[in-house]
């Protein structure tokens, strides 16, 4: 099945130009004859978000979001997701386990376990008590700043050095590269 007729499944008024139009909001609008079996992770995430997008809802409702996207893409599919937020107008409600990029691109943060331990800003839950009691002191937020840009593929294009702020993990717990 191609992308754009998976976009319009269930939608017989969304026509080609809107199909496109939808992808074009997500940096995909090359994906529209593509098959979906040949989709990268991060292909097929803009291409879920597309079609959600192209319903113009109130509220996004996304659960794990970054699935299947390698780590390079996964800030872009954040920064995607503010910036549908801010095109439709809607709220968002993610679902992640991911707890650097949740603290680091989002608004409030509901820490669940079995019932809300704590919510807030992320710097507000970073501290609280009960996020310290799950997790404690070795997890604080990460921020990418980027001054390049990934191509769907993940590959990187423009200049290649970033702005890492790296997560705070003792020597023990640091990923060896």
């Amino acid at each position: 099945m191609s992308v754009r007729r998976f976009l319009q499944l269930g939608q017989a008024q969304l026509d080609r130009e809107q199909a496109r139009m939808a992808l074009q909001r997500v940096g995909a609008a090359e994906l529209a004859d593509a098959s979906l079996a040949d989709l990268s992770g991060g292909e097929m995430q803009r291409v879920l978000l597309a079609r959600a997008a192209s319903r113009k809802p109130q509220l996004l409702v996304l659960d794990e979001p970054t699935q299947g996207v390698d780590v390079g893409g996964q800030g872009e599919v954040y920064r995607l997701i503010a910036g549908l937020r801010d095109q439709l107008g809607c709220g968002v409600l993610l679902v992640s386990h991911d707890l650097h990029l949740v603290m680091a691109a989002t608004d409030k943060v509901l820490c669940i376990n079995q019932h809300i331990c704590c919510e807030g800003h992320p710097e507000q839950v970073s501290r609280d008590p009960a996020y310290l009691e799950l997790f404690g002191d070795k997890v604080a937020p990460y921020t990418h700043q980027h001054n390049h840009q990934h191509k769907l593929s993940g590959d990187v294009v423009g200049d290649h050095s970033c702005d890492h702020e790296q997560p705070h993990h003792p020597p023990e717990h640091r990923e060896r590269k």
